[in-house]
């Protein structure tokens, strides 16, 4: 597939043209998510093929309210639960499974200011949200394989400002707010912070330059910041975050699992759909119908069960990360953790199979360009390489042979 990724900077954002409705509660987030997945749906294929960035399908689900269900009660937010967040984002990530990646990090940077901004912080963004702004991200680097940020956030004359390079910014093109991982100098010793930047600050540059294969339209190009002035009030604690036992990092791999869920169940559906209206069985099958071949109904009740069983582990997750934010501790977290590792494990492996039975029980129909099929496997595949599951196996059999407690950062 040609790359269509453009290199020029992007425009910001418009500012919310409404104010978004108000979700009402956990049950009202599922039926929202419902009705707006199977709007999403009919524009996908065309969409990641001719990669249109999806504006208006990012409004409408700003203005849907789905995109400030995790503010709390506290702070106007409906406060749904966990299980309620994960399947939303597998919901619409059976539409579309970039549509379900770009709030992932606006999610993501709600719950850092949940657990460690300050009272005054907290009314401000989450006011911002509520209102329909939204978070991207700029948090990774890239060109260096010593995993050290480099971008600074530092004062002059009582100003601060912000400067590096940043790439996977998922988001961050639909952006009003950039939330940015940034290190500062104190006292002899590196600290990081995310600095919520706003996105038309002078001295901000967003590249569409994401070229990769598959989820091709979430925006995860590259942000420039050239000595970006921001206000104190936008910089929140990020490593203290850290430091201490909380629930970022599960959290945010509770996302990452709905999303390969979600893209994996738009296959496995797509899989049926298929085998039902074009696909021919094997000749030895000797029947009339792909629906009706013996193997074939094998490996489909192999792929919904590892579906199924993705989707209950997740739901188990779910349970254990509201139980830590309710009680953060070290034991709470820790559980939270390697329940959401568990489920992150078999959401990616569930998905990549769905993905790929897709093609092997359809035929070789299903790999005309006409269809873009592929797109599952192409979302699927890059989406489950943000981080490695072979390193969740080795952090559950630590804590489950040892007692040892997972480290503390954002991919575990």
């Amino acid at each position: 597939m040609t790359s269509s990724a453009r290199t020029e900077p992007v425009s910001p954002a418009a500012p919310p043209s409404r104010v978004p409705d108000l979700i009402e509660g956990d049950s009202h987030a599922l039926e929202v998510a419902a009705r707006l997945a199977h709007s999403f749906a009919a524009g996908a294929s065309k969409r990641d093929s001719e990669r249109q960035l999806p504006w208006k399908e990012l409004d409408e689900f700003t203005a849907s309210g789905l995109w400030g269900i995790t503010v709390p009660k506290e702070f106007g937010g409906p406060g749904v639960s966990t299980a309620t967040l994960a399947k939303v984002i597998a919901t619409i990530g059976v539409a579309d499974g970039s549509l379900s990646q770009i709030p992932q990090n606006h999610y993501y940077a709600l719950e850092v200011l949940r657990v460690g901004a300050s009272w005054e912080q907290k009314r401000f963004f989450y006011d911002r949200v509520l209102a329909g702004e939204r978070f991207g991200n700029a948090l990774a680097e890239i060109g260096r394989r010593d995993f050290i940020r480099r971008t600074r956030l530092y004062s002059e004359d009582g100003d601060w400002y912000v400067e590096g390079q940043k790439f996977y910014c998922t988001g961050a093109i639909y952006a009003h707010w950039i939330p940015t991982l940034a290190i500062a100098e104190e006292q002899g010793r590196q600290v990081s912070y995310l600095v919520f930047v706003p996105r038309n600050a002078p001295g901000v540059t967003i590249i569409d330059d994401w070229d990769g294969f598959g989820q091709r339209v979430t925006g995860s190009g590259s942000v420039q910041f050239e000595r970006v002035p921001v206000e104190k009030r936008w910089i929140v604690p990020f490593q203290a975050s850290f430091d201490r036992p909380t629930t970022i990092g599960p959290h945010a791999q509770i996302m990452h699992a709905a999303i390969d869920l979600g893209i994996g169940q738009g296959a496995y559906e797509e899989m049926l759909r298929f085998i039902r209206e074009r696909a021919r069985p094997w000749i030895d099958a000797k029947v009339e119908r792909a629906a009706d071949d013996p193997l074939a109904l094998h490996h489909i009740g192999e792929v919904k069960v590892r579906l199924r069983a993705a989707e209950a582990l997740l739901v188990r997750a779910a349970a254990a990360v509201d139980a830590a934010q309710e009680d953060m501790n070290a034991d709470s977290v820790a559980r939270a953790s390697i329940a959401v590792a568990e489920a992150k494990i078999l959401a990616t492996k569930a998905g990549l199979l769905a993905a790929n039975k897709l093609f092997e029980l359809s035929g070789t129909s299903s790999t005309l360009s006409e269809d873009n099929l592929d797109r599952y496997w192409r979302n699927v595949r890059t989406h489950t390489l943000h981080d490695p599951v072979r390193w969740k196996y080795q952090a559950i059999g630590n804590y489950y042979l040892n007692g040892k407690l997972p480290p503390r950062h954002g991919a575990i």
